[in-house]
C-alpha cells in the first residue's frame, strides 16, 4: 500500500490533505503558546495536529521554517485587527477611539496572544532573520494609524500602544479605561486644538 507521504515532486501527500499544513502551523502556534519556543519540536507540533511526523519535513524545511511561518501568520492576522479598527475610522475623534479599543481590546486579547507576542520578541530580539517579522508587523500598525494621524503622532501612538498593551496585560492591578482615553488623548490631540491652546498662552 503507498504511504500516506510522497516525494514533494508528487505532492501526494497535499492532494489527499490540502489543509495539512495549514493545521501544522496553527498547530506550531498552540504547542508554542503552551511550551514556549524552547518546549517545541516536530513531534509535538505533528501531535498537536494530528498528523504523520514525516509531515513535517515535507512541508517545512526545519524547524526554523516553521517557526518563521508560523509567527508570520499571528503577527499578520493580529495586524489585520489594528488595520481594520484603523480603516473604520471617520474622523479624528473615532481614531482616537479606536486607538483606545486596540489597546483595551485587541491587543492581547487573550493570555495565548500575550504569550505568543512575547515568544517572537524574544526570538526576534535574539536572532536577525526574526526582527523581519516584527519590523513588518510595526510597519503595518504605523501605516495604518497614519490613516488619521501625521507620521510622528503614529510612531508615538504606536509605542504608547505597545507599552500600555504590556503594562495592563501583566499589572496585578486592573487599570482603569480612563487612563488610557487620557493618554490618547494628550498624544493625539489635533494640530488645530494644538494651535488653539498655543494661541490661547500666547495670550
Amino acid at each position: 500500500m503507498a504511504s500516506d507521504e510522497a516525494t514533494p515532486g508528487t505532492r501526494r501527500g497535499r492532494r489527499n490533505d490540502p489543509e495539512r499544513r495549514d493545521r501544522i502551523i496553527d498547530a506550531c502556534l498552540d504547542v508554542i503558546a503552551e511550551a514556549g519556543v524552547a518546549g517545541t519540536s516536530h513531534r509535538k507540533v505533528a501531535e498537536a495536529a494530528g498528523v504523520p511526523l514525516g509531515s513535517m519535513t515535507y512541508y517545512f524545511a526545519g524547524m526554523d521554517d516553521l517557526l518563521h511561518e508560523a509567527f508570520t501568520r499571528f503577527a499578520v492576522t493580529g495586524s489585520e485587527h489594528f488595520v481594520r479598527r484603523m480603516s473604520e475610522a471617520t474622523d479624528h475623534e473615532s481614531a482616537q477611539a479606536a486607538v483606545v479599543a486596540i489597546i483595551t481590546e485587541d491587543v492581547f486579547g487573550s493570555a495565548r496572544d500575550l504569550v505568543l507576542t512575547h515568544e517572537l520578541y524574544t526570538l526576534a530580539a535574539r536572532r536577525a532573520e526574526y526582527r523581519t517579522i516584527t519590523s513588518a508587523w510595526m510597519a503595518r500598525s504605523r501605516a495604518a494609524l497614519e490613516l488619521h494621524f501625521d507620521p510622528e503622532t503614529s510612531r508615538q501612538l504606536d509605542a504608547l500602544i505597545e507599552g500600555l498593551t504590556i503594562h495592563r496585560a501583566l499589572d496585578a492591578e486592573v487599570r482603569d479605561v480612563a487612563e488610557v482615553v487620557r493618554a490618547v488623548e494628550r498624544i493625539a490631540a489635533s494640530p488645530r486644538s494644538r494651535a488653539l491652546r498655543a494661541s490661547g498662552a500666547e495670550a
